[in-house]
């Protein structure tokens, strides 16, 4: 039988309703598996206690009959979410010691559910990085190994921790955030499916911010209808955040019809690149056929302004990170340096910056107030906004012709071991972010969605691009792919 921290949402909720175990039980077994898992270093804040008040809680409510699909499921929550007097660190020195006395509109829509918190998952510091090695608590390590090497390898990032802890059963589910890839490149490097909704869906309010026009909640769950489930709760219309959207949020669910018959996928030539993996290429070959054989129709596409995607993007996010991070200073709050006699308050804030920023936090926010700086900000900040603005049109130019949705590779390549690049030229961890970038600076909603295993018996991904507002359709199309591919591996147990 299935152990019942290896239940997805779909079947723990399904059980619970039926009355055949309860979310006290379903939460120990999340806290015994967390317990054991020390070694993935993927939750850094533990809430056990929290977590069996609000299983029991949970309990309660569904003996009522008030029961939402997500009540008594336990979840992890990433650190970049700020959850009332749990610590909230954003994975950096910076903020330690930082409670809020406020709970982010994500993580409170999903207490609102019923959902249960088992604790704060592992990231990269600000949401800064493709490994997972920024973070101030240390590595997260993913439960994949290369075939009988015991080299640790990265979950990916910057949601390394939640991609972890979902892969390895120590949760059901996991929030995410993604500003470049931070919620895709990680579910594809583990197996899991990730979804980034559209720009606006969900409340950035409360959630610590790293490039504000780019940021995104989203969960990364072990199954499409899972992704489903838990986004609907995620979403809703927030006053407090004023890029919120004042749409409906449909049941995301009932959208999984598995039925894509005539519709339209795109595949854009411009994401077959010089020195791509035979695997990814192979792999989606593979997707494109199984798409085609559901019935779909398959388009070839052009998004020409693909190539600037990325420096657009790094001259973009590092900009609005400096002027995010700014607040950090040793004022307020989390914290600040020790000062020599005589120091003042410019010193005070040069040794607490220097102190409490990591090295990879320090380089973008250098780059973004250097491209913000009176002589360079025409050319470089107003030029990548104008780019921006091109990659978005590009998109916006399939769409009219009737493309419904976009089947690209997920990652250039399947998980790297830890350390491996972090030696190299910092532009070489950037490129993990080539085929996720695009739909941050559009705004659109993507999905990963693992589809087989590479040579080394490392899985890898694929990405689905949607029109905005139609994350239904987007699922619906990815829980076809995900049917199709029949990706049933999950790692073997090491920690």
């Amino acid at each position: 039988m299935t152990k019942l921290n290896e239940l997805s949402l779909s079947a723990a909720r399904d059980a619970l309703r039926a009355g055949e175990t309860t979310s006290k039980d379903i939460t120990e077994a999340c806290l015994t598996a967390i317990d054991g898992a020390d070694v993935l270093n993927a939750f850094v804040h533990h809430t056990p206690e929290l977590a069996m008040e609000r299983a029991a809680a949970a309990d309660a409510r569904i003996a009522s009959g008030d029961a939402p699909a997500m009540c008594g499921l336990p979840v992890g929550i990433k650190d970049l979410f700020c959850t009332k007097g749990v610590p909230s660190q954003a994975g950096s020195r910076i903020l330690q010691g930082f409670l809020p006395e406020y709970e982010s509109t994500v993580s409170q829509n999903l207490a609102d559910a019923g959902a249960v918190m088992l604790g704060k998952l592992n990231m990269d510091e600000f949401a800064m990085g493709s490994s997972n090695e920024t973070s101030v608590y240390g590595n997260a390590v993913n439960p994949w190994r290369r075939g009988n090497d015991d080299a640790p390898l990265t979950p990916g990032g910057s949601s390394g921790g939640s991609a972890a802890a979902v892969a390895a059963d120590l949760c059901l589910a996991a929030t995410g955030t993604d500003t470049g890839g931070s919620i895709r490149q990680p579910a594809a490097f583990t197996g899991t499916v990730g979804i980034k909704p559209t720009y606006g869906r969900c409340s950035r309010w409360g959630i610590v911010a790293f490039a504000s026009s780019l940021d995104q909640a989203g969960p990364m769950t072990k199954s499409v209808r899972d992704a489903a489930i838990m986004l609907e709760a995620m979403c809703s219309h927030d006053p407090k955040d004023s890029t919120s959207a004042d749409i409906p949020v449909p049941d995301f669910e009932a959208a999984l019809t598995g039925d894509i018959r005539g519709k339209k996928i795109g595949i854009p030539k411009e994401y077959r690149m010089d020195g791509m993996p035979g695997e990814i290429e192979t792999l989606w070959s593979e997707g494109i056929a199984m798409i085609k054989d559901a019935g779909a129709e398959i388009v070839d596409i052009s998004l020409p302004h693909t190539k600037y995607a990325l420096p657009a993007y790094y001259v973009i996010a590092p900009a609005e990170a400096s002027s995010n991070l700014a607040r950090y200073d040793g004022v307020r709050y989390g914290h600040r340096a020790k000062l020599d006699q005589g120091d003042g308050i410019t010193e005070m804030y040069e040794k607490t910056r220097a102190e409490g920023f990591g090295p990879e936090v320090q380089r973008r926010v250098m780059i973004g107030t250097y491209v913000l700086s009176a002589g360079f900000y025409d050319a470089y900040y107003n030029r990548a906004r104008r780019v921006r603005t091109l990659i978005k049109r590009d998109f916006e130019q399939v769409f009219a012709e009737g493309i419904e949705a976009i089947l690209t590779p997920a990652t250039p390549s399947a998980a790297f071991g830890l350390g491996e690049m972090t030696d190299a030229d910092p532009v070489a961890m950037y490129l993990n972010d080539v085929f996720t970038v695009t739909v941050n600076l559009a705004g659109l909603p993507g999905i990963a969605v693992p589809t087989g295993l590479d040579k080394q018996g490392l899985p890898l991904g694929l990405q689905l691009i949607g029109r905005p507002w139609q994350e239904g359709d987007l699922l619906n199309t990815a829980h076809v792919l995900e049917t199709a591919a029949g990706f049933v591996a999950k790692p073997v147990k090491w920690w």
